[in-house]
């Protein structure tokens, strides 16, 4: 292991790690003009400051539903849905949805297909414009070096869940640049079974062109302006997501290691990452 490697492992075994970093990032097809991705930008800019105008009325799952599309459309991202229609699953408590992890990007596409809870590291609060759209939209903040944390933030999501909304979770706990990378964190999947609701595994997937293309990843180092005006230049950008079976675990049989385990390999599928962790890591947890 080099020292460089070594020094980005995570304080926490449970924290997420991913060795990919902004060179992971490119474009699989030629950029869009200066000029057209300057248009974006104000469209998008625009966008975003009507959906903070929305006031208190974005919490509403239509309108966030209307706006989280339109700001994809801003930026001139398609988005196609493959599977079921809803991310929630029937039943009498909320689903929680699992997804692989590649951008901010991931967010308003999931919003897209229906609005629920999102947990979100807790510096997203923090960024322009998007920062305050989350926050308003109701999304639930984790520190992810706090340990200490971590109960209190599964307590919540279980009672949630148990109210009947549905929350959705990134449990490879950080984002890769293919997204298939990284194995899924177990703790959040504790929520599911202590409130005895269904996962919604959910896999999400860019192309260009209908080649797949790292260029919307935000991985490493890499800072929100710079991921934004990758993404403005890009041409032929498709955010797919394939919404999977829910899985119904039951609490007297399944543990939340079982339950990551399966919720991984329905949406990762046969598919190999693009990077391996450190062996290290993976006999941490």
């Amino acid at each position: 292991m080099t020292d460089a490697a070594a020094m980005s492992l995570p304080e926490h075994a449970w924290a997420g790690w991913s060795p990919c970093t902004p060179g992971c990032v490119s474009h699989a097809a030629d950029r869009v003009p200066a000029t057209r991705g300057a248009r974006r930008a104000t469209v998008f800019v625009g966008a975003v400051m009507g959906a903070l105008l929305s006031g208190r009325r974005i919490a509403d799952p239509e309108t966030l539903r209307a706006r989280a599309a339109t700001l994809l459309d801003a930026l001139g991202i398609r988005l196609e849905v493959t599977g079921d229609s809803t991310l929630s699953a029937p039943g009498g408590t909320g689903t929680l949805i699992v997804a692989n992890h590649i951008s901010w990007l991931d967010i308003l596409a999931l919003l897209a297909v229906e609005p629920v809870v999102m947990l979100a590291k807790r510096e997203i609060a923090g960024w322009p414009l998007i920062g305050s759209l989350a926050t308003r939209a109701g999304t639930m903040y984790i520190d992810r070096g706090s340990l200490r944390e971590l109960p209190d933030t599964v307590r919540e999501m279980a009672a949630r869940l148990r109210d009947g909304q549905s929350v959705m979770a990134f449990p490879q706990g950080i984002t890769w640049c293919s997204g298939t990378g990284g194995s899924f964190r177990r703790a959040t999947f504790q929520a599911a079974l202590d409130a005895g609701a269904p996962v919604r595994p959910v896999t999400l997937e860019y192309v260009q062109h209908g080649v797949p293309t790292t260029v919307a990843a935000f991985v490493g180092e890499d800072d929100f302006g710079g991921s934004l005006r990758r993404v403005l230049r890009a041409d032929g950008l498709t955010v797919r997501v394939a919404v999977h079976r829910a899985l119904r675990p039951m609490r007297d049989v399944d543990d939340r290691r079982r339950v990551a385990a399966q919720a991984q390999a329905t949406v990762c599928g046969a598919r190999l990452p693009l990077h391996q962790e450190f062996p290290a890591l993976e006999l941490a947890r």
